[in-house]
């Protein structure tokens, strides 16, 4: 079988990595789709990859995996949505735009309201497996305890605190905790404090906060693509409305949002920004929500197997011998519109 895997963004690639394992064990053929913006940091310049959609034209895929929202409609291939995040609560998370034949979903409060929609539109299927991203929980969490224990010697450190806005501008609490965290850690050496930001931030906060980290010695701005990789050496994370926070609530550890707007909060949630030292402090010392995280392992994603990507695969392999690759998608004269205007016209005809 001949797989796309498809990135419009530098996110995608700690999502596609593990089912690009899957697919190199079965001995399956694929390809990257690299948008030109993120060629440069494309991890695996050595795999068959490509910035054409003519290219995929030709490729004549079976599977489409997408951890994004569009793909182009006339590509060949079983149109995948695997999703980027895990925040439910977004706008734009539960929407159907009609170019995908399936939906794998991470758990079952995200397979529950997709089984409903598709009771509705009737035009795509839904199966649960788990999320790739998330396989290295299951395989590996502790990979970079030594690299942690090195770093908080080296600063005379004892707990590493994790932040990690999201970039939204009506969600993200960067402006408002700069100023904060710049005292909390002058403060409190004993704290080693990372920066993660998502690569769609506003460059002013970015340039801010790499300055910031810049003048504070146990503040580090991380530029490495992948967040998992500080996930799993955090001992506490501070963020907003972010994704992110089901993935780090998934290994069990404390989380604190500012201004987050779930309708479901299982975690320290606050509005109050000036209290960010007495919170951390709090979520550390006391743990209080530590019950409340088994919701999310069991509603958000309850795979601690590491073999998500396999059950995707998998389950394209199945859809596939039960149902024939899709010919083709039914879309309005509108939603054709906008694929041609981000991704161009088909070079054949469809």
């Amino acid at each position: 079988m001949k797989f796309i895997l498809f990135c419009q963004n530098n996110y995608a690639f700690g999502i596609l990595e593990p089912i690009k394992q899957v697919l190199e064990t079965k001995n399956h053929d694929y390809i990257w789709y690299i948008e030109d913006k993120t060629d440069k940091d494309f991890p695996y310049k050595s795999d068959n990859y490509t910035n054409s959609i003519s290219d995929l034209e030709t490729y004549d895929s079976d599977v489409i995996f997408v951890p994004g929202n569009q793909v182009p409609h006339y590509l060949r291939g079983l149109k995948t949505q695997i999703f980027h995040g895990l925040a439910g609560e977004k706008k734009g998370h539960f929407r159907i735009r009609h170019y995908f034949d399936l939906y794998l979903t991470q758990g079952p409060y995200f397979t529950n309201t997709f089984n409903h929609l598709k009771s509705i539109h009737k035009d795509f299927d839904v199966i649960e497996t788990g999320w790739p991203k998330l396989d290295i929980y299951g395989k590996d969490k502790n990979i970079y305890n030594e690299e942690k224990q090195q770093l908080l010697k080296m600063h005379n450190a004892k707990t590493l605190l994790l932040y990690a806005p999201t970039f939204s501008p009506k969600l993200t609490s960067a402006p408002h905790l700069i100023s904060q965290l710049k005292t909390f850690a002058s403060t409190n050496k004993d704290y080693l404090i990372f920066l993660k930001f998502h690569p769609l931030m506003a460059t002013e906060w970015i340039e801010k906060y790499q300055e910031l980290a810049a003048n504070t010695s146990n503040i580090i701005f991380q530029t490495e693509k992948n967040i998992i990789k500080f996930l799993l050496m955090a001992d506490i994370m501070v963020s907003d409305t972010s994704s992110v926070i089901y993935e780090f609530l998934l290994l069990d550890k404390p989380a604190i949002t500012f201004n987050n707007i779930s309708k479901e909060i299982h975690w320290e949630n606050s509005n109050d920004f000036n209290k960010l030292e007495e919170l951390i402090k709090n979520n550390l010392q006391e743990d209080p929500f530590a019950e409340s995280r088994a919701y999310i392992c069991q509603q958000f994603h309850p795979y601690n197997d590491g073999k998500s990507a396999l059950r995707m695969v998998e389950a394209t392999e199945d859809y596939i011998k039960t149902n024939g690759v899709p010919s083709k998608r039914k879309l309005s004269f509108t939603r054709k519109l906008k694929i041609f205007s981000i991704f161009g016209r088909p070079s054949k005809q469809n």
